[in-house]
Order: structure tokens, then sequence, then C-alpha cells
């Protein structure tokens, strides 16, 4: 069961996962080896999935996005492998979700510029066929982030 100085805990590791501990401790009111320990027991308890570090896409080289919206006429188990396999070996897409209604993924695809865009679409549909793709490009990000709220965690 989480309480207030262990939600405190992770929403300040969220914004800066590199904070040192003593700092954190001092944030959140405990010593540094009572801090260290909640630390620790949020890891192993899965609370804490990872510690990254966020890149700057302007400076890789990265900076337009694209959302591929994806029908497909196939359903199965191996389909979906095979899916998640060719999907997983292109670096660019950083994020692929399942989706409800008109269409059945949609991919998050990070690029050099929008031309990039086709040699992407290329490596996915050599590797696995797709009934029908539609690609929207970002004009502008309003929001991003990798937090999530910590007020509903048990």
């Amino acid at each position: 069961m989480l309480d207030d100085r262990d939600r405190k805990i992770l929403d300040l590791l969220q914004a800066d996962a590199g904070i040192s501990v003593s700092d954190l401790a001092e944030r959140v009111s405990l010593s540094v080896s009572a801090c260290s320990r909640r630390i620790q027991r949020l890891e192993e308890s899965g609370y804490i999935a990872r510690r990254i570090v966020v890149l700057d896409r302007e400076k890789m080289g990265v900076p337009t996005t694209v959302f591929a919206l994806i029908k497909t006429a196939h359903h199965s188990d191996e389909w979906i492998e095979s899916f998640r396999s060719a999907i997983s070996s292109v670096p660019e897409i950083v994020e692929a979700h399942r989706l409800t209604g008109n269409h059945d993924y949609i991919l998050k695809i990070v690029l050099p510029r929008v031309e990039h865009y086709d040699v992407i679409y290329k490596q996915i549909v050599r590797k696995i066929e797709l009934f029908d793709v539609s690609a929207s490009i970002s004009m502008e990000i309003l929001k991003s982030g990798t937090t999530v709220p910590v007020g509903y965690a048990g």
C-alpha cells in the first residue's frame, strides 16, 4: 500500500530520475536511508518499472511525428505476433497501440522529415500484410510526456 510520501517520491522521480537520494529525501522529509529503502521497495514491488533518460528529439534529428492508423483483415494470434515482430524491428516506431473503433492499430513514428515516412511504410508492408494504412502528420505538440498520475496507485 502506498502512502503520500511514496506518491511524492514517485512523482519527483518521474520528473527527474537523476535526482540524488539526499535531495529526494529532503523534499519528502525523510532521512536518506529511509528514502533509499522506500525507493528500493517501490522498485521491488514494480511501481518503478525502469529509470530512463528522455532525449531531445530535435537534437537527435527526429523532430517529425507521424501517426499511422492501420486496418487489417487479420486478427489471429499468429498475425498479431508477426505484426508485433515487424514493428518491433523499426526503431522509428516509438509507440504502437491496438484500438477499438474504425482502426485496429495506431503507430507513433518519429522521423527526421515527413518524406522519410515512405521508407518506414515500405519496411512494414514488406513484412506484414495490411488492409489499409493512413497517416497523419503532427503539426504541433500540445502536450507530451512520460509521467502518469500517482494518485490512483494503492
